[in-house]
């Protein structure tokens, strides 16, 4: 039976975001300026190289797009730069403040607008309206309820013609087996509290739900959507001291792994599980 994390309170979550927004350690250069936003995004899609191709951030021009969960704007910035209108909600003030700052900077202040919001209670911070895309990748699954987002998504923001990319943290990965190995010392039944505490760079995230590709399409269903396309991606290959100080040495067996067994073994067992759906 998999763990729940309904009681935490979603003031706990947002005091860990604040504490250290995602992806804030990705550049050594003074944060907040160019240069930093400039090596975090260069840093995230060095690591994360199938994130452009699932966004499809050119496919969005002239279209509104929904992001809930922008962190740092990273993605946001993209899409805003391939001339989308694009609605940035997040939890954090901490990461929002960052985002607005990295728009300032690039310019594109005119193409977004940024929302501090719940996503559980979306509807009541931003106004509902159709958008062609509703994004969110590696959030949804850090909030108490995922579904009431889902519900929220489904019920204020999307119609006919509208597309849902999600990306949720996938269950049977190698990065849940390390942890659980490593972490829980082989205890599979404390693998829900153990990976939430362990799935990201912060170690003490509250909230972390992880879906197998079953039951990543039953969210969705379940919550008013059809998924159309279903992939699993991303395994972490390198080792963490060396990542810290921004050098890439493999781990092993990743250092001798010919790129395209690399690759089938992401598809099988990547952390990431990228689902895209519409209204049912």
């Amino acid at each position: 039976m998999s763990q729940t994390f309904e009681e935490i309170p979603i003031a706990t979550v947002r005091e860990y975001w604040n504490r250290r927004p995602c992806n804030l350690r990705h550049s050594p250069a003074p944060v907040g300026t160019r240069q930093y936003f400039d090596e975090v995004e260069r840093r995230k899609y060095f690591i994360e190289p199938h994130i452009p191709a699932f966004a499809d951030f050119p496919r969005w021009k002239d279209r509104r797009v929904l992001e809930v969960g922008c962190g740092l704007g990273t993605d946001t910035i993209n899409f805003a730069r391939a001339g989308a209108l694009v609605t940035a909600v997040d939890l954090s003030e901490e990461s929002l403040e960052l985002a607005r700052k990295r728009a300032r900077i690039f310019e594109v202040e005119d193409r977004v607008r940024f929302v501090a919001a719940d996503a559980e209670r979306l509807s009541e911070f931003v106004e509902p309206q159709r958008y062609d895309l509703v994004y969110s990748f590696g959030v949804i699954h850090h909030s108490p309820h995922p579904d009431r987002i889902l519900r929220q998504l489904r019920s204020h923001f999307v119609a006919a013609g509208s597309t849902l990319k999600v990306m949720v943290y996938h269950r049977w990965s190698w990065k849940v087996l390390g942890i659980v190995l490593t972490d829980a010392h082989g205890a599979w039944w404390k693998m829900d509290s153990v990976v939430a505490r362990n799935s990201e760079a912060q170690t003490g995230c509250p909230v972390t739900y992880t879906y197998s590709r079953r039951s990543g399409a039953r969210l969705l269903e379940d919550t008013g959507f059809s998924v159309v396309a279903a992939q699993v991606d991303h395994i972490f290959p390198y080792r963490v001291p060396d990542y810290v100080r921004y050098e890439y040495v493999k781990t092993l067996p990743f250092r001798f792994l010919p790129h395209a067994a690399m690759r089938a073994l992401e598809h099988r067992l990547g952390w990431h599980l990228c689902l895209t759906a519409c209204p049912a």
